[in-house]
């Protein structure tokens, strides 16, 4: 009798480790898959500069240098290593676009131009589901990061050497608030 519940105790001791290493596995995976959406979106974004600085040159051929930054920023984005770095990156490249989108404002045929007009659309999309994938995965990484800290995920956590994982930050100068002046 005392076998049968000893043999008993183990099985639930074997089966709610498992259910702990499977738990963080899946809280991990999740969180990388939405890294992966988050670099989809960037990649998206970048890959619809080229043809937003081939429209824009042709209405606002002595905007070079800023047409060339935003060529150069889009490159930092690709060629970033980390997740962070290509955020931050980004919200570089993202600066750089205002001063587009600010140039069609001076160009009206530039602003009247279909073509124009997608590709802002386009981005717009695109910063919006950039914008939810970042808040997706720092949700899913504070799931994840509270199950390694929790029992008996953290026994678990530590014997497999799953490791916390880093939130997306925002650069500091995006956390100031715009100036407005009148």
């Amino acid at each position: 009798m005392i076998a049968i519940i000893i043999i008993a105790i183990l099985v639930i001791l074997v089966i709610a480790y498992v259910a702990a290493y499977n738990g963080l596995v899946k809280y991990r995976n999740r969180a990388q898959e939405f890294s992966s959406q988050i670099d989809v979106q960037l990649k998206r974004r970048t890959d619809l500069i080229p043809n937003l600085v081939e429209t824009v040159k042709g209405y606002a051929s002595h905007e070079k240098e800023t047409l060339a930054n935003i060529v150069e920023l889009r490159n930092s984005v690709n060629n970033a290593s980390t997740l962070q770095e290509k955020v931050d990156a980004d919200t570089q490249l993202t600066g750089a676009l205002r001063q587009v989108f600010a140039l069609s404002e001076s160009y009206p045929d530039l602003k009247a131009n279909q073509q124009f007009g997608q590709l802002m659309e386009e981005l717009s999309n695109t910063e919006n589901k950039i914008a939810y994938s970042r808040q997706a995965y720092n949700s899913q990484v504070q799931s994840y990061d509270t199950a390694l800290e929790t029992f008996p995920r953290n026994i678990v956590a530590g014997i497999h050497h799953f490791e916390k994982m880093d939130y997306l930050n925002i650069p500091d100068a995006e956390k100031a608030a715009p100036e407005v002046k009148f």
